[in-house]
């Protein structure tokens, strides 16, 4: 079994590699092609960015924290009292707390609402070495969140990555997940069973192959003052509705990522294909299914994730589930459509703390 084990980590390691060097190759062609066209000193070129926009130290959103795990140490913004029902928001790529803006104001009032930093990201700790980003890690990181904020239970709410993370956390810990709400990201097993059905979900994850690669993402996501985020969150096919992101919202993620660098987020990607024991392969196990009530909110125009992902991951709930689709609405769910996700997230809040106190 660890033979086996072992030739599946070295073979997918291998095989996403070399996909991921033509890519890497590629991007770095483009580079080169915009220094012809443009110069050096626009694609090398950063703003300087000495302090934090204002739309981050607006003060409705909450208190800054840190938590201090054993081996890390988290950065978190929270907004409602200490002794309300624990509402833990995690956050995706290329993201951090400020994605959940509009769920700190909203929920505050009826719960202790918690928009962690994981680790690699914002101000939390940022571990040196791929092995620190592994699934089975990240979930201990909420696992050890949850009880060092002084409670025993929680919904959790999770978006792409953090979505991924808060499948696992409650697939492996029932008895600390009181709810699930997941925005945009499948589970486990819906994403394999898709990808083996159709080559769609696989042309779409190209980028996870580019990511394996050191160096070049790095260098290719920072290059003309980091317009991939411009464009990721703006720009079609991948970017919100106009006006769903102002300038300084877009530059909240700027000033993040040119003071902390993309590596520790991009070790997400490179340990989950160089650890996938710890994510495809456990995580498929009948025996570690979701059973505790569960929220699937799913944005319709998804350049990243096929829409179908969304009944698959349902399949894999045993109990109670909801899916919810939300038309015109981008990857970036909760800050693309915040009305429709709030609706929803407090229906179905409310509907299963009826169910519960019956």
């Amino acid at each position: 079994m660890v033979e086996d084990s072992l030739l599946l980590r070295f073979a997918v390691t291998c095989g996403s590699f070399t996909i991921g060097l033509v890519f890497a190759i590629i991007s770095v062609l483009r580079i080169l092609i915009n220094i012809a066209r443009k110069g050096p000193g626009t694609v090398f070129y950063h703003k300087r960015r000495p302090r934090p926009p204002l739309c981050m130290q607006d003060p409705s959103l909450g208190v800054h924290g840190y938590a201090h795990l054993e081996d890390v140490r988290l950065h978190y913004v929270t907004n409602g009292s200490e002794d309300k029902p624990l509402l833990l928001l995690v956050h995706g790529f290329p993201e951090f707390w400020y994605s959940w803006r509009y769920q700190l104001k909203e929920f505050h009032d009826n719960y202790r609402v918690v928009a962690v930093d994981q680790r690699g990201y914002g101000d939390s700790d940022k571990p040196n070495g791929v092995h620190n980003y592994t699934v089975a890690t990240l979930v201990s990181d909420l696992r050890e969140l949850v009880t060092t904020l002084g409670c025993k239970k929680c919904t959790v709410v999770g978006h792409d990555w953090g979505g991924i993370i808060a499948w696992a956390f409650a697939q492996t810990t029932p008895d600390m997940v009181e709810r699930l709400i997941i925005l945009n990201c499948p589970s486990s097993a819906a994403y394999v069973k898709h990808c083996s059905n159709g080559l769609s979900q696989l042309k779409k994850s190209w980028y996870i192959t580019l990511f394996q690669v050191p160096w070049i993402p790095e260098l290719f996501l920072s290059t003309e003052d980091y317009a991939a985020l411009t464009n990721s969150f703006t720009a079609r096919p991948m970017g919100v509705r106009s006006g769903a992101m102002t300038e300084n919202d877009v530059e909240a993620y700027k000033y993040t990522f040119q003071r902390n660098g993309f590596t520790a987020p991009l070790n997400y990607y490179r340990a989950l294909l160089r650890y996938p024991q710890f994510a495809f392969i456990r995580l498929q196990s009948p025996q570690l299914r979701v059973t505790c009530p569960t929220l699937i909110i799913w944005g319709c125009n998804d350049a990243a994730l096929d829409k179908e992902l969304a009944a698959l991951s349902a399949e894999t709930v045993e109990g109670d589930v909801t899916v919810k689709y939300i038309e015109e609405c981008s990857h970036w769910t909760q800050m693309d459509r915040p009305e429709d996700v709030n609706k929803y997230m407090r229906e179905f809040l409310e509907k299963t703390e009826k169910k519960t106190m019956l």
